[in-house]
């Protein structure tokens, strides 16, 4: 169902609160604000297991806002306002518990729904199991302006089920935001709350503030022409306007007090600002935990855990599509994630995840349970702080250029097998870096050397003349979970990387 929210001077709270609802846990503490009749008091209490708490808040504007004490994590409570002396009926929410919130957005990969993705059947026959998993979804709206609430809610707070997680394509709730908040939920034994926010088809800069825009220098008049939309999916495709998705959809949200958020997005940046990625995307990161930690009064960290997808794959040709380049610059050309650039973060590889066959277009590809195990390691290992959770693949810790071969050395042990063309070097006499996609690129054969090396051949080139390397650098450069190097209990691939072996 969808609902249109006004102002008006009956009471009532902001459009994402609601009964089942999930606020954020203790040690933070939660906000709830709402609407009510200026220059009077309203009372909200919270009551529910053996608390009876009452917090009171001074109408101004037509806005009432209070923050609640730290609550551990269960429930279920009961949330009512209501207004002190008035004659305004009290509004009243049921069956809330206290958990950790976190928020999913981004374009058509985290719209991709739950009946979408293999294994959906299996997936959707254990709903029942995870009642306290709660889900939100945010409805597609843009403004040109930044919105205090959202303007209309898609899927209210719910308790999940099969008919209502099964819903309809890219339009119902998100196979990669359930997943993921079920998987954590196996882990924490708490309830888990997943608000989902997206839209097809969009680019990061729709999402961002005018702040990261400026700062990154793009263009502050962008058209509204959804001209990336290649994949014969244009009903899909969402605005491209700068900022009008922050001012809608994560503006109206600042005042909600979360634990992180994860993202899938990047493919509508591989044709759209592709080269200022790896500044727009990291600092709308930054933006959005400096935005969320003032909105909740400083309750969501200012630098709060933020998961997402590196891009899967395609096309299988040769063409410059911009993949290479946005997985590159998604982790601000370093290769991984955690790094100084983007600290707290984690990221799912998934270029070894291609689905040639998926009905909708081989750039949405099905296998989102994958993605969602491969988010939830980063999740435990980043966010929670979980030992011995292993969420990173291999990554090259040094190369050194031999007389007829490189040898790659990883940073762990590795599982790898031969691999004609997964490698690449750039052999030129030329001392400048070989960015350019064409620019002397040579494809030379790898086997494996030992548990954390790799040798790579020159392929004719002569040593002095071993500018660059990089591995998986094209759109599709693998089969199913077949990349060749993978962790060593082989469930994490090697994530794409790009080394300038001579300046």
């Amino acid at each position: 169902m969808q609902y249109l929210f006004s102002l008006g001077d009956d009471l009532r709270f902001a459009s994402y609160y609601g009964d089942h609802m999930v606020l954020q846990k203790a040690p933070e503490r939660a906000v709830l604000w709402g609407y009510g009749t200026d220059n009077t008091t309203v009372v909200v209490t919270l009551s529910g297991l053996s608390a009876r708490r009452n917090y009171s808040s001074y109408v101004s504007g037509g806005i009432w806002r209070v923050m609640l004490d730290p609550v551990k994590a269960g429930g279920p409570y009961k949330v009512t306002a209501a207004q002190k002396g008035g004659s305004l009926p009290e509004v009243t929410l049921t069956d809330v518990l206290f958990g950790d919130v976190w928020l999913c957005g981004g374009q058509s990969n985290m719209a991709f729904t739950v009946s979408q993705m293999y294994n959906s059947s299996a997936e959707l026959a254990m709903v029942h199991k995870f009642p306290n998993v709660r889900i939100f979804q945010a409805a597609r709206e843009s403004s040109t302006v930044e919105l205090a609430d959202l303007s209309r809610v898609a899927v209210h707070w719910s308790v999940p089920a099969a008919d209502l997680l099964g819903g309809g394509d890219f339009t119902h709730f998100s196979a990669v935001c359930w997943v993921f908040g079920r998987q954590l939920y196996q882990t924490l034994q708490y309830p888990i709350g997943l608000v989902e926010s997206c839209w097809g088809g969009t680019p990061v800069e729709a999402w961002s503030s005018s702040r990261p825009l400026r700062r990154c220098g793009v263009p502050q008049a962008e058209s509204s022409h959804n001209y990336f939309m290649p994949y014969g999916l244009e009903v899909f495709a969402g605005p491209m306007q700068n900022s009008v998705l922050w001012n809608a959809m994560i503006h109206p949200l600042l005042n909600m007090t979360i634990t992180g958020a994860i993202w899938y997005q990047g493919e509508a940046n591989s044709n759209h600002n592709r080269h200022l990625y790896n500044c727009t995307f990291p600092s709308m990161i930054d933006d959005w935990r400096m935005a969320f930690h003032q909105g909740s009064g400083g309750q969501t960290a200012p630098d709060f855990p933020f998961g997402f997808v590196q891009l899967s794959t395609w096309q299988k040709s040769s063409v410059d599509d911009g993949f290479p380049e946005i997985r590159w610059h998604q982790t601000a050309d370093v290769g991984y994630v955690p790094n100084d650039r983007l600290h707290r973060t984690f990221m799912a590889v998934a270029v070894d995840l291609p689905d040639g066959h998926s009905p909708w277009g081989s750039i949405h590809p099905r296998f989102k349970e994958e993605v969602a195990f491969r988010l939830s390691l980063g999740a435990r290992a980043v966010a929670y702080g979980e030992k011995g959770v292993a969420h990173q693949g291999p990554f090259p810790s040094a190369v050194d250029v031999k007389d007829t071969y490189l040898t790659v050395t990883y940073n762990q042990n590795i599982s790898a097998e031969f691999s004609k063309d997964i490698f690449e070097i750039c052999c030129s006499k030329e001392q400048t870096p070989c960015d350019s996609p064409d620019k002397f690129w040579v494809v030379v054969p790898m086997v494996p050397q030992g548990p954390t090396t790799v040798a790579v051949s020159l392929g004719g080139c002569e040593r002095n003349h071993v500018a660059s390397l990089r591995y998986a650098w094209r759109d599709w450069p693998c089969d199913f979970k077949a990349c060749p190097i993978y962790s060593s209990d082989g469930l994490l691939p090697a994530p794409a990387f790009f080394r300038h072996l001579r300046l």
